[in-house]
């Protein structure tokens, strides 16, 4: 199959790097990845509300090992070292990353700025990181009377 014939999907599982989310569903993703011989990681960060909760996310999902560091230079390293123990790959999913919340509005933009640096390792080692941000806007403002679990760890 010339690349000319490939699917703009296809074309961007051998490239790597952002993928829109609203072009293409998870389950659509995963799949295709899958058939590509990625692995498919699925990142739930709807409850996190804070940028070390959305990290506790994404090493959930990533199964990161016990020391991970919770920053943003522990988030490339593991990824990188995650990207290079994957015979072809990986694809990343965060969904619902509630970029539009204030404690959260910069962090996510800088977990997207990690995600494109860890494309960029991928590539010059001859591995494909392939990632898609859902950006769910703000949390819905407390309820009073009702108790809020703010943390990711009954993810």
């Amino acid at each position: 199959m010339t690349r000319a014939s490939l699917s703009p999907l296809q074309k961007q599982l051998q490239r790597g790097g952002a993928v829109d989310p609203a072009a293409v569903p998870a389950d659509k993703l995963a799949e295709a990845a899958r058939a590509q011989g990625l692995a498919f990681f699925r990142a739930d960060c709807d409850r996190a509300r804070s940028v070390s909760a959305a990290l506790r996310a994404i090493a959930k999902a990533v199964d990161f090992p016990e020391f991970f560091g919770s920053d943003l230079d522990a988030l490339y390293d593991c990824l990188c070292d995650t990207v290079l123990d994957q015979k072809a790959g990986v694809a990343l999913w965060l969904h619902k990353l509630h970029s539009g919340d204030p404690a959260l509005s910069q962090d996510a933009l800088r977990i997207e700025s990690v995600c494109a640096d860890v494309s960029e390792f991928a590539r010059e080692n001859g591995r494909v990181f392939l990632y898609a941000v859902e950006h769910a806007g703000k949390h819905p403002e407390p309820e009073p009377g009702q108790a809020q679990s703010w943390s990711a760890s009954g993810q």
